[in-house]
C-alpha cells in the first residue's frame, strides 16, 4: 500500500468556520500575535492569554470537519495516510483520520509550564491556579513563537518515506513546517490544493496545482488518485 502525507494548514479548516492564523493586517482576533502567541507574551500577561486560548477552544467545540477533512479519510480506504498538521484543532481526528501529528500543538491539550512532559486533555477554561500535578502553572498545549518544534523530526522521518504528497490550504511560508516538502524523495508527485497558490508548477517536478478550496478540492484529489 503506498504512503501518501499530507501537510494541512489553515485553509483546511477555515470552511468548518475556524478562522486563520492570522488577518492580513497581521493581527489574530485583534491581537498582535507575540502577545498571545509567545512566551514573552505570557509572562507579561498570562491572563489575556488563557483567555484568548479560552476562546478559541469554545469556537473549535462548536465547528465540525468539513468535505476536505472527510475526503483525506476516504483516502484511507486504498492508501496508508499520514497526516501532518499546522492547525491546533482537533477536526482530522473528528474525520476519524487514524494518522495526525500536529506540528504546533493542539488546542484541547493543556501542559505543565515546568515539565512538558506532563500533558492533560482539556476542554474547559483554563485560568490562573490551574496546577499539573507537581504544582505548576497549567498553559496551551500550542507551540509558540520561538519555542522548539518537538515533532517536527518525526515528521520529516515520514515525509521522506511519502510515496505522494499532498498540501492543503497553507502557503508553505510558516518555517520549519514549510521545510518539509525538502524530505521527500525525488520526482513523486505532489499535489497542491489552494485556491490562492503560492506556488508554480515549475518549481518542483511533478507537482500539480488544485486551485480550489479544501472541500472541492480534495473531491478533485479523490479522482485523480482514480477513486
Amino acid at each position: 500500500m503506498k504512503n501518501i502525507v499530507v501537510l494541512t494548514g489553515a485553509g483546511i479548516s477555515a470552511e468548518s468556520g475556524i478562522k486563520t492564523f492570522r488577518d492580513a493586517d497581521g493581527l489574530w482576533e485583534g491581537h498582535d500575535v507575540m502577545e498571545v502567541a509567545s512566551p514573552q507574551g505570557f509572562y507579561n500577561n498570562p491572563t489575556l492569554v488563557l483567555d484568548f486560548y479560552n476562546q478559541r477552544r469554545k469556537q473549535l467545540l462548536s465547528v465540525q470537519p468539513n468535505n476536505g477533512h472527510l475526503n483525506l479519510k476516504k483516502l484511507e480506504n486504498d492508501y496508508n495516510v499520514q497526516i501532518i498538521t499546522q492547525n491546533v484543532d482537533n477536526l482530522h481526528e473528528q474525520a476519524n483520520s487514524k494518522n495526525v501529528i500536529h506540528l504546533h500543538g493542539e488546542l484541547l491539550k493543556v501542559r505543565s509550564t515546568a515539565n512538558p512532559n506532563l500533558v492533560y486533555d482539556w476542554e474547559t477554561d483554563l485560568v490562573l491556579g490551574d496546577l499539573c500535578e507537581e504544582k505548576s502553572q497549567l498553559r496551551p498545549d500550542i507551540v509558540w513563537f520561538g519555542e522548539d518544534v518537538p515533532l517536527l523530526e518525526k515528521a520529516a522521518e515520514i515525509t521522506l518515506q511519502a510515496n505522494i504528497l499532498v498540501i492543503i490550504g497553507t502557503s508553505m511560508q510558516v518555517y520549519p513546517a514549510a521545510s518539509l516538502i525538502n524530505y521527500t524523495k525525488p520526482d513523486i508527485p505532489i499535489y497542491f490544493i489552494d485556491p490562492k497558490p503560492s506556488v508554480s508548477e515549475n518549481q518542483y517536478q511533478n507537482l500539480t496545482i488544485i486551485k480550489d478550496v479544501a472541500s472541492s478540492g480534495t473531491e478533485k484529489l479523490l479522482e485523480l488518485l482514480r477513486f
